[in-house]
């Protein structure tokens, strides 16, 4: 009863050729040599990330999707001189995660979640920091082993409002050998398992911003990041447990502006009504190596003991 009472809980969540969800996950990562724009000095950023999802069931075609999202990166700012050391100043996200998933009929399904958020350097909150963002997807179950979604996602941050439409698909090849998990133009994963390991490709895109309250600074960042990475991912327990290490490409640029220096409109890679001042040199991307633990909860392993 309870292996069938788990399979109920997860399966409105996702189609029937996507069984599983990822419970927790985890990453630390640094890029190297990050270079200031006009200027010999560079920097490094390090990045922690975690990403908690508990769902609950309401009944078999409804799931209540909560959870939390924790960022901190490390970044200097501004370039160091030889008469003055420019501090690191860390950035903090957290997100809530609020949302209902819900199962329409066999072929269509989808998913709706809020995104109430604090982004800031955490040294004085206000009511300020806070901001609120969500995403809408529409998932069709095309094949047993292909889904197509459509969807958008709209953030309020400390540099306007930012939306993308979303559109992807998620295909499992009949030997579940071959994987491609698509949602553009936010994040594609493309991977191939061969015994215990997994080899891939994933490219993660989104924007955010920060306000920097320390000394009742009039700054916000704006981080604009762009992240195309290979990766060797070890199947640990029956591929509950991803252990993965990742190399890549970060083009992780924190541009600062004045407080309410902001544009109209952010869509897609193109802004609208930005007159924006830069006040910080811009930061060239670099080279990163990234560190995953992911706890993944597996439908089909339950189903295989019914």
């Amino acid at each position: 009863m309870k292996k069938k009472y788990l399979i109920l809980i997860f399966l409105p969540l996702f189609s029937y050729s996507q069984d599983y969800v990822d419970l927790l996950k985890i990453g630390y990562g640094q890029t190297f040599n990050n270079n200031f724009e006009g200027s010999d000095a560079s920097t490094h950023v390090t990045s922690f990330d975690l990403d908690f999802t508990y769902p609950v069931i309401l009944n078999k075609n409804n799931v209540l999707v909560t959870g939390l999202i924790f960022i901190e990166n490390e970044v200097q700012l501004y370039p160091s001189t030889d008469i003055y050391d420019s501090p690191f100043n860390k950035l903090y996200s957290t997100t809530l995660k609020m949302g209902l998933s819900s199962k329409f009929n066999d072929k269509w399904s989808s998913t709706i979640v809020l995104l109430p958020k604090v982004a800031s350097d955490y040294k004085k909150i206000t009511k300020k920091d806070f901001f609120m963002g969500g995403f809408a997807i529409l998932k069709l179950q095309k094949k047993s082993n292909l889904i197509y979604r459509f969807g958008v996602y709209g953030s309020e941050e400390a540099f306007g409002f930012f939306t993308t439409p979303i559109i992807g698909w998620y295909y499992l090849s009949p030997n579940n050998k071959f994987e491609m998990d698509m949602s553009l133009p936010i994040s594609a994963e493309i991977n191939y398992t061969k015994g215990a390991l997994t080899y891939g490709f994933d490219y993660f895109g989104i924007g955010r911003g920060f306000n920097i309250n320390q000394d009742n600074s009039n700054e916000y960042v704006d981080l604009s990041s762009l992240e195309f990475a290979t990766y060797l991912q070890y199947n640990a327990f029956e591929k509950t447990v991803l252990l993965r290490a990742k190399c890549g490409y970060s083009s992780n640029n924190y541009e600062v502006y004045a407080k309410g220096d902001k544009y109209d409109l952010g869509l897609t890679a193109f802004t609208f009504g930005d007159d924006r001042t830069q006040l910080n040199p811009g930061i060239k991307g670099g080279v990163f190596l990234k560190f995953e633990a992911i706890y993944r909860f597996n439908i089909n392993s339950i189903k295989k003991t019914q």
